[in-house]
């Protein structure tokens, strides 16, 4: 367990009922510094009313929260966090310069720094020739751009990205990317909350599944690379007495389309299989690990009859 100076935010307990509905349950987190976590579970599970009591804007029922070592909802603390909610609002008569200066002074950054920032992060999220431009007449995607700029307008040690490619294109897509890992290598910690699992998985350090208000499971991406994987291998010569053998390396074994397909558990026993066949006379034409994506862990871990 990391001391709450290293951490970024740490949760123990928090929990939030309407009513007579428990919107989150037991949500206990603990995100580094420096870190892109990224915040999984299907519509409902209670991902936006958890980020809404980080930030300070829902009372939580009990339990604690704490944001860069202090309270959440702290008046200094809130100052050095960014937020781009997933359905924003903007006061769409106001063009992208006077909105980011707007925001800017509610930030209290002055007026000479606004005057280099705002061209800056302008510059960064393709909307310089936009500048002047009224948000009423933005695209979705350039809406979701100018709602970036702002997040990072203060240059923020936490930074919450709800749907943050939501109406982007490729292009945009890629651009979120590089916006997170420029803000990981500065050092600040980026909460991603996305549908998008595929952008999840070449973004984030780490992921929690929450699911009906409660966390189920953490882990680091990385510790997927030695999970269970599917191996495809197109192969003759093969006899069911070598198929039935394989069961030794594989939870699973099925022939589909004349092809071999396995369920391994361990990447390690690859070359095991291969020598296997050789040794029993199969000619192996392709040998293809296929890991199991993040979208179908998801589900695994969360459930297939939830939704996305």
């Amino acid at each position: 367990m990391l001391s709450t100076e290293k951490l970024a935010i740490a949760t123990r307990n928090l929990r939030k009922v309407f009513g007579h509905k428990i919107a989150v349950r037991n949500l206990t987190l603990e995100v580094p510094r420096g870190e892109v976590f990224g915040f999984l579970g299907p519509n409902g599970a209670g991902k936006s009313t958890s980020v809404k009591m980080l930030l300070g804007l829902v009372e939580p029922t009990s339990g604690s929260a704490l944001l860069l070592g202090h309270p959440a909802g702290d008046r200094k603390t809130r100052a050095n966090i960014g937020f781009l909610p997933e359905h924003f609002r903007f006061y769409d008569w106001l063009t992208a310069t006077e909105l980011l200066r707007l925001h800017g002074r509610l930030y209290g950054i002055g007026s000479e720094a606004l005057r280099k920032r705002i061209p800056e992060l302008l510059d960064r999220v393709g909307l310089s020739a936009h500048r002047d431009k009224q948000l009423r007449q933005f695209s979705k995607g350039m809406l979701q751009r100018i709602g970036l700029a702002q997040a990072l307008l203060n240059d923020p040690g936490l930074l919450f990205l709800d749907e943050p490619t939501s109406g982007l294109d490729p292009l945009g897509r890629r651009l979120v990317r590089d916006v997170i890992k420029e803000q990981r290598e500065r050092g600040a910690t980026v909460l991603l909350n996305s549908h998008l699992l595929s952008e999840v998985e070449v973004t984030c350090d780490r992921v929690a599944f929450i699911r009906a208000g409660e966390v189920i499971e953490t882990r680091p991406l990385s510790s997927f690379e030695n999970d269970r994987c599917t191996v495809m291998i197109r192969a003759r010569n093969f006899c069911e007495q070598t198929l039935a053998e394989l069961r030794r390396w594989a939870g699973s074994v099925c022939v589909n389309d004349g092809r071999i397909v396995l369920e391994v558990n361990c990447p390690n026993v690859y070359p095991e299989i291969v020598r296997f066949l050789v040794e029993r006379g199969v000619e192996i034409f392709e040998f293809t690990p296929q890991k199991l994506s993040l979208e179908q862990r998801f589900l695994e871990i969360v459930g297939k009859d939830e939704g996305l």
